[in-house]
C-alpha cells in the first residue's frame, strides 16, 4: 500500500531512523548500483558523494526529513556535455530542490489558499515551517493556465485602491474561470486582448464607456450585453433622486377632527408651537441668501466664496424651489424619541411636565434612550407652559419610499403597500414614476428589450428630470441595453469573481502586487 502511494520507497534504502522534538530523520542512501545521466546514458563509474537533506510532508504532526546520501556519477557518453551527474529519483528529488513535489505541492496550495502570514501560520499548526515569503515565492513561480477558447466574455474593474487606481478582470463567463487579470481599464487594453481572441461573440459587461469602446473596436463581431444588475441599480438612483426632489411632499395630512351631528371640537386653551431648530433656521437663511445672489447673476463658486459655503452646498440649494426641500430632510431625520413622541405629548398637555418622570414611563414601554434626549425635546414646549402640538405621522425617509416603489407589489408587505398607494394618490407625479419603474422592471424580467425604445420615449416626454437624464443615456449603449434586456446572459459570474478578488486581496494586505495576485485569482479554486 505504501509503495502505491509512496513508490519513491522501493527505490531507497532506510538505515536510520532519528525521532527528535519537532521532527524524524530518516537517513537513507539508493538501492540501485548505477545512475541515469540526462542523455539516457547509464554508469556505474561514482564520481563522488554528499548528503542532501530533503524535507517531507508531516507524519503525526512532526516535520519529515530525509537525510540523503547522493552519487555522482561519471557520464561515459562521450557525446554528451555533462561530465559528471548526480543520480535524481523519480517522485522524491528535483535539480536545486529542498522539498519533495509531494510538499511542494502542499504548500503551493496553502500559499494559494491563504497567502503569506495566515499560510504559514497553518504550515507551522500541522508541523511544516515556512516562512511567508517562501511561500509568495511558491506562488508566484507557479505557471498561468492557458487560456484556450473563450465565446463568451465578462469584463468588470476593480478597485486596488478606490477612487484612485483599478484594474480589470476578464471572465470565461461559460466555466465561470478568471482568465486575465490587467493593471487599469482603459479600452484600448481591452481591445488588444480581444484582438488575439477572435472567437469571442458574446461580451458581457458594466455600462462603462471605456469597455465599450474597447469591445467595439477589439471584437466588432461580439454582441455586447449590458448587465442588467447595473441597469437596475442605476435606475434605483434616478428614483432616489426624483424622490428626493419630492421629500417635502411625503409626509402624510394630519388627520381632520372628527366630524358628527354630535361632535364638539374642543380646543386647548394655549397652544405651544413648536420651534424651528437652529439648523432649520440657518438653511432657511442659506436658501433665501443663495438664491438671492443667484438672481444676480452670480455662479456657484462665487456664491460659495461669498457665503462659505461649499459648492455642493451651493448647488443644492440653487437648485432648490424652496426652502421647504431643502428643511425637509433635516425635519425626517430620525431621532430616538420619535416613536414616542405621541405619548409623551399627550402626557404632557395632561398637566405632567416632569422630563424625568416621562422617561421612566417611556423607558417601561420600550424606550432605549436616555433622559438628556426627552429634556431637549419637551425644553421648545417650556416657555408659556402650553400645550404640545400633536405631532402626527412621521413622513417616511426617501430610502424606504424608493425601496416601496422599486420592490414588486406582490413582496410588498400590506402597511407598505398601503403607504405607497396613498403617496401615489396624494403626488400625481410620484405616481407615474411608480408606473415607469414597474413597466421597466416587467420588461427586465420578461426579456422584453423590443419595448425598450416605447419606455424610453414615455420617459422623456415626463417632467421627472432625473429619470429622463437615465433614459437619455440609455440612448447611449442603446444596443448593449436593449441585449441586456433581451438575452439570457448576465454578469453575475463576473460580480462573484470581483467580490472573491476583493477577499484575497484584503487579505493579503499591502501585498497584494498585480503579479500575486493574479496568479491567486487566477489558480484558487
Amino acid at each position: 500500500m505504501l509503495l502505491e502511494l509512496f513508490p519513491y520507497l522501493s527505490a531507497l534504502l532506510i538505515e536510520e531512523v532519528e525521532r527528535r522534538p519537532d521532527q524524524v530523520v530518516l537517513r537513507t542512501r539508493v538501492r540501485a548500483a548505477t545512475g541515469s545521466c540526462r542523455c539516457g546514458q547509464s554508469s556505474a563509474r561514482v564520481h563522488g558523494r554528499y548528503v542532501r537533506r530533503l524535507r517531507d510532508v508531516a507524519v503525526g504532526g512532526l516535520g519529515v526529513v530525509i537525510e540523503l546520501c547522493v552519487r555522482r556519477f561519471r557520464c561515459e557518453n562521450p557525446a554528451c556535455t555533462a561530465v559528471t551527474f548526480a543520480e535524481q529519483i523519480s517522485g522524491l528529488t528535483t535539480p536545486h530542490s529542498r522539498y519533495t513535489p509531494l510538499l511542494r505541492e502542499v504548500l503551493t496550495q496553502i500559499g494559494l489558499a491563504l497567502a503569506g502570514r495566515a499560510g504559514a501560520r497553518l504550515a507551522s499548526a500541522v508541523g511544516l515551517t515556512i516562512g511567508k515569503d517562501t511561500l509568495l515565492r511558491l506562488v508566484r513561480a507557479l505557471p498561468e493556465p492557458e487560456i484556450g477558447k473563450v465565446e463568451i466574455l465578462g469584463v468588470d474593474d476593480f478597485a486596488f485602491r478606490k477612487g484612485r487606481h483599478y484594474g480589470t478582470v476578464l471572465i470565461d463567463m461559460a466555466s465561470h474561470r478568471p482568465l486575465h487579470l490587467y493593471d487599469g481599464r482603459e479600452g484600448e487594453d481591452l481591445a488588444a486582448w480581444l484582438r488575439d481572441h477572435p472567437e469571442v461573440r458574446v461580451i458581457c459587461r458594466d455600462r462603462s464607456s471605456g469597455y465599450a469602446e474597447g469591445a467595439r473596436v477589439g471584437a466588432p463581431q461580439a454582441e455586447q450585453v449590458a448587465d442588467r444588475y447595473h441597469l437596475w441599480a442605476n435606475l434605483g438612483q434616478a428614483v432616489e433622486k426624483t424622490v428626493n426632489a419630492h421629500r417635502s411632499r411625503l409626509a402624510e395630512p394630519s388627520p381632520g377632527s372628527a366630524s358628527g351631528p354630535d361632535h364638539v371640537e374642543v380646543e386647548p386653551e394655549v397652544v405651544q408651537p413648536a420651534k424651528d431648530l437652529k439648523i432649520v433656521i440657518r438653511l432657511r437663511e442659506q436658501h433665501a441668501a443663495a438664491h438671492e445672489l443667484w438672481q444676480q447673476g452670480m455662479s456657484k463658486a462665487a456664491i460659495g466664496r461669498k457665503l462659505g459655503l461649499h459648492q455642493a452646498t451651493v448647488r443644492k440649494l440653487v437648485n432648490a424651489p424652496s426652502a421647504d426641500d431643502v428643511v425637509a430632510k433635516s425635519l425626517q431625520r430620525a431621532h430616538v424619541v420619535d416613536p414616542y413622541v405621541g405619548y409623551v405629548h399627550q402626557r404632557w398637555n395632561e398637566g405632567v411636565r416632569n422630563a424625568a418622570q416621562l422617561y421612566r414611563e417611556i423607558q417601561q414601554l420600550g424606550y432605549p434612550g436616555g433622559e438628556l434626549a426627552v429634556q431637549r425635546h419637551l425644553r421648545r414646549y417650556r416657555t408659556g407652559r402650553g400645550h404640545a402640538p400633536d405631532p402626527g405621522p412621521k413622513p417616511p425617509s426617501v430610502r424606504e419610499v424608493t425601496s416601496w416603489m422599486m420592490t414588486h407589489p406582490e413582496h410588498l408587505r400590506d402597511e407598505d403597500a398601503d403607504k405607497l398607494h396613498r403617496l401615489r394618490e396624494r403626488d400625481p407625479e410620484l405616481d407615474r414614476l411608480t408606473v415607469h419603474i414597474r413597466k421597466f422592471a416587467a420588461m427586465m424580467t420578461g426579456r422584453h428589450g423590443d419595448r425598450l425604445e416605447e419606455w424610453i420615449t414615455d420617459v422623456e416626454r415626463d417632467s421627472l428630470a432625473p429619470l429622463a437624464g437615465f433614459a437619455r443615456n440609455l440612448r447611449r449603449d442603446f444596443d448593449a441595453v436593449r441585449n441586456g434586456l433581451s438575452l439570457p446572459h448576465s454578469s453575475g459570474a463576473v460580480e462573484g469573481n470581483i467580490n472573491r478578488l476583493k477577499m484575497l486581496k484584503r487579505q493579503m494586505f499591502g501585498r497584494a502586487s498585480l503579479d500575486l495576485l493574479r496568479k491567486r485569482v487566477l489558480l484558487t479554486r
